[in-house]
């Protein structure tokens, strides 16, 4: 190994402090999502004043409907995201241990969950308020990558969801006996820092897509195109970086090193890939539908 990066010496509690024998800490995963949903919050009520970007001139909704609907949001987040993560990736153990369910501040939330919870929350928000559905699905859609972007560099900062083993001159030597499992007498364990990987992806391209389909092509005026964009453009980033992200430990085995859970010939998928395929192409029968509005 002639070039690695030492991981940076950040914690992952932005402050904490004790009160009664109790230490209370802000975490960056946390800040993350509160400034994720802050960002995702102003650029909606950005969207909604801006009248010439829609159909017939007709904004989906008003700001303090923005307000009321991003409330939902959260709560499909959370909601989603927990009870995704605990019947995909650990239902044997929660199933034992159900009151370990709600303790979510030890983490464990999965994407996939916690996008399928924004759906429902958004679609029984739009069926309430009698809002158009595309262009509710669109507004909140255009939101979610810059949440994404900081999801995943909290990720990094935590030193959790490392990648795979590499020698590339910007592999990352991540602490902790688990991410320096392959370590041998030549040196320490440098593995991909995946999570950056999927920050600039997820959070910075597909945003920076979704944007100008929005501003310059005005994607808006096709219902459904800027949500089948971001389903579609999610997908492709995942399968994409996970053929650098480690794999679950619970799919690892001997015999199965590179934890896929489907094996196809020379080829095999991970978790995330199998979860993400869907999404693919379901966003590219959502696009096509759109276009040919």
């Amino acid at each position: 190994m002639m070039f690695a990066i030492p991981f940076p010496s950040i914690s992952p509690d932005l402050f904490s402090f004790e009160v009664g024998g109790f230490t209370l800490a802000l975490r960056w995963y946390g800040l993350a999502y509160i400034a994720g949903l802050t960002i995702a919050w102003a650029l909606a009520v950005h969207f909604a004043k801006q009248a010439t970007l829609w159909p017939d001139a007709r904004v989906p909704m008003t700001p303090a409907q923005v307000e009321d609907i991003m409330t939902w949001m959260v709560l499909g987040v959370i909601l989603g995201g927990r009870l995704g993560f605990v019947l995909i990736y650990e239902p044997t153990y929660y199933l034992s241990n159900p009151l370990e369910i709600l303790k979510v501040w030890r983490g464990g939330m999965a994407f996939h969950g916690g996008f399928l919870g924004v759906v429902i929350a958004a679609w029984i928000y739009a069926w309430r308020h009698k809002l158009p559905l595309a262009s509710t699905a669109d507004l909140v859609a255009i939101t979610v990558p810059p949440g994404l972007f900081l999801g995943r560099i909290a990720n990094f900062i935590n030193a959790e969801l490392w990648g795979r083993p590499t020698d590339v001159p910007w592999g990352v030597i991540f602490p902790g006996e688990l991410a320096q499992a392959c370590a041998t007498a030549a040196g320490p364990c440098v593995r991909h820092p995946s999570q950056l990987y999927e920050a600039a992806l997820e959070g910075g391209v597909l945003f920076i897509v979704l944007i100008w389909l929005a501003v310059r092509r005005g994607a808006f005026h096709r219902p459904w195109l800027i949500t089948g964009t971001f389903i579609a453009g999610y997908g492709a980033s995942r399968i994409f970086v996970e053929a650098f992200r480690q794999a679950d430990p619970q799919y690892i085995t001997p015999t199965n090193p590179v934890g896929h859970v489907i094996q196809l010939g020379d080829f095999g998928l991970t978790m995330g890939q199998l979860l993400s395929v869907p999404m693919l192409l379901v966003g590219f029968v959502i696009m096509a539908y759109a276009l040919r509005r």
